[in-house]
């Protein structure tokens, strides 16, 4: 039988209603869907303040319990003693606990001591990502070893991440477990327009502006192009970093440099409306952004790897360098029947493999299961490798 009323905390994310990034997003869409068929929810959501003076809160949003923690500290140190609050208070409250990334993980070990059930989403391998140094490597890298043990369940949301924790826990403690994307079949064109831009008119990236994404190579690769399309790079910009300026001195007016955009309908807008999305990708598992793009009807230019060739499969075509890039947009702006053909690839490689009911419920099955209850309903989310063009 299942419990009268099963519960489970999300740890892991800055909050709900979402407004970060693909995890407070997940996060949203799996505590109303689980709320609807009758969980009790709570989700722990960070509060920064200049001084803790009610370390917990807790109030009510659509069914769901958001339980608010504050923290004074800045940056990563806020970070590790908001993770640590969270898991102090999870340890006081009954339900399967859902963590989302496995940075704090050393703070699970609590979980465990008290008895709680700990699914893990093992997110992508943080610890690879060339941008950190030695020091936040290492602490990436025994957190993963440290949340794979202190977990029941692993989830995985891509096969090569799966094949990356198998060589941590047996694999019949992992689970892989996409992400999901609605289909979008039309948007306004006005918030095309108010950048200047036509629709069908441009390529666009949106992904942090970062060196493991490619972003300055894919600028270097389409400046100076004589064409009416345009590069649109949508991610925030600071004068402080490096990395950011030469991404700014190697745009010429051909390239779009937005900044960041939070309203997401419009991003789903300039998503919908671009002729092909550009992702350069090289560390993870399963990217949110890549999934919506293909949940859009975009062809997609990725970079080639593992992650990216599984994911987009027979929508993308791929890049590995600079030249190799030019070329593929050169095509992506000439060829009408390819970028036809890659946007029907698209959509159904959404519609097969990321579809949000097949990932919501798999997650729900995993939660019961550790609570010793037969899984709701089986959920299709394993496929095999799709081709690619």
């Amino acid at each position: 039988m299942k419990p009268e009323q099963p519960s489970i905390l999300i740890l892991g994310t800055r909050g709900i209603p979402a407004a970060h990034g693909g995890f407070e997003t997940f996060a949203e869409k799996l505590a109303l869907f689980l709320v609807a068929r009758g969980w009790k929810v709570g989700v722990y959501c960070q509060e920064e303040v200049e001084r803790v003076d009610r370390r917990v809160r807790t109030e009510t949003w659509n069914g769901i319990d958001l339980i608010h923690v504050q923290v004074a500290s800045k940056g990563p140190r806020a970070t590790l003693e908001f993770d640590w609050q969270c898991v102090l208070d999870a340890a006081r409250r009954n339900g399967v606990c859902l963590v989302l990334g496995y940075n704090g993980a050393v703070f699970l070990t609590w979980l465990r001591l008290m008895r709680r059930k700990v699914i893990t989403n093992m997110d992508g391998i943080e610890w690879r990502r060339p941008k950190w140094g030695p020091a936040a490597r290492s602490w990436f890298w025994l957190n993963e070893w440290i949340g794979a043990w202190a977990s029941h369940r692993l989830v995985a949301d891509h096969p090569v991440i799966a094949d990356h924790l198998a060589t941590r826990r047996p694999r019949k403690a992992i689970s892989t477990i996409t992400y999901g994307a609605d289909p979008v079949t039309s948007a306004p064109e006005a918030p095309v327009r108010a950048l200047g831009l036509e629709p069908g008119k441009y390529l666009i990236s949106i992904a942090r502006i970062e060196p493991d994404n490619n972003i300055l190579p894919i600028v270097e690769a389409f400046r100076g192009r004589k064409s009416d399309m345009k590069l649109v790079v949508l991610g925030t910009l600071s004068d402080k970093i490096p990395y950011h300026v030469a991404v700014r001195e190697a745009a010429d007016a051909s390239v779009v440099l937005p900044g960041a955009i939070y309203d997401q309908a419009a991003v789903k807008a300039l998503r919908f409306h671009a002729r092909a999305y550009m992702h350069g990708h090289t560390v993870g598992g399963t990217n949110p952004s890549l999934v919506e793009a293909l949940a859009a009807g975009n062809m997609v230019i990725a970079h080639d790897n593992p992650y990216n060739r599984w994911t987009a499969g027979a929508a993308a075509i791929f890049f590995k360098d600079k030249a190799s890039c030019a070329e593929a947009m050169r095509r992506a702006m000439e060829d009408d029947a390819l970028v036809a053909a890659c946007g029907g690839a698209a959509r159904t490689r959404a519609r097969e493999a990321f579809r949000w009911e097949d990932v919501l419920l798999a997650y729900e099955n995993e939660a019961y299961r550790l609570l010793g209850v037969k899984a709701a309903r089986p959920a299709a989310i394993d496929r095999p490798s799709p081709g690619a063009v």
